[in-house]
């Protein structure tokens, strides 16, 4: 093969890398992802569905449909028809803000629950601040971005909290969490976290829970691509984390 064919064939095959890469880009602009369905249209619209762009959504009077875009989040309130343009008028740069910290991954960020100017950090939680948190108060799939720095977190801080983290042979590994902390590095160095295994929780305060653990690939930053890829793998937990963030009413 020449030297002329060699390069037009290694630019053909970097053409196509860059094409499949703004597939991927533009798709996830170009959808909403519903994060939360209450009221008589949810069957129609469940958590994890993905609505293309410019389509219209219709509710019904006692509906309430919050999706994400690359707008922010809104919540759809019925009756009413609703179009996902992203363009409609309305201040996204506080509930963007919101979602990209939900998002953000990067070392474990302590809660101590100490006074911090005016704002005290409360003792216990109903989920976690970071979609990448894993609840060991409720389990079921979780997507993990990062395998070498899993963060274990439990809703109620205010006390030392003692579990067991059970691998698939059943082996054991001690978790202990720290008064005034909610969360903890899952034990790696005794305890791999494997795609598509399921391990259990144990402690004295809480139900047992299984974890099921599902490693991702590339982890995109825009908070739309981030949704529809949990929902893809069946991460509902964390697709309710995403739901707990402000959203404009419409």
């Amino acid at each position: 093969m020449s030297l002329v064919d060699r390069t037009l064939r290694c630019a053909v095959a970097a053409a196509v890398l860059a094409a499949g890469a703004f597939g991927w880009s533009a798709a996830a602009s170009a959808q909403a992802v519903v994060i939360r369905s209450t009221g008589p249209s949810a069957a129609a619209y469940p958590m994890g569905r993905k609505l293309p762009a410019g389509a219209s959504v219709t509710l019904k009077a006692g509906d309430q449909v919050t999706v994400i875009d690359q707008a922010g989040s809104r919540v759809l309130s019925g009756p009413g028809s609703f179009k996902l343009d992203s363009a409609v008028n309305r201040d996204a740069g506080g509930t963007n803000t919101a979602l990209a910290a939900l998002i953000a991954r990067g070392g474990a960020r302590t809660r101590t629950g100490a006074v911090r100017g005016e704002t005290e950090v409360p003792t216990e939680a109903v989920r976690p601040d970071n979609v990448w948190y894993v609840d060991v108060s409720r389990g079921g799939t979780v997507c993990i971005a990062d395998p070498a720095q899993v963060v274990l977190w439990r809703p109620n801080r205010a006390e030392t909290g003692n579990g067991t983290l059970y691998g698939a042979d059943n082996t054991p590994a001690e978790v202990t969490f720290r008064a005034g902390s909610a969360i903890k590095l899952w034990p790696i160095a005794t305890m791999p976290v494997v795609d598509g295994q399921t391990y259990r929780f144990t402690s004295p305060v809480g139900q047992t829970v299984k974890i099921t653990t599902r490693l991702l690939g590339d982890v995109p930053e825009d908070p739309v691509a981030v949704a529809a890829m949990l929902a893809e793998k069946g991460c509902s937990a964390q697709i309710e984390v995403l739901a707990s963030a402000p959203a404009a009413s419409e």
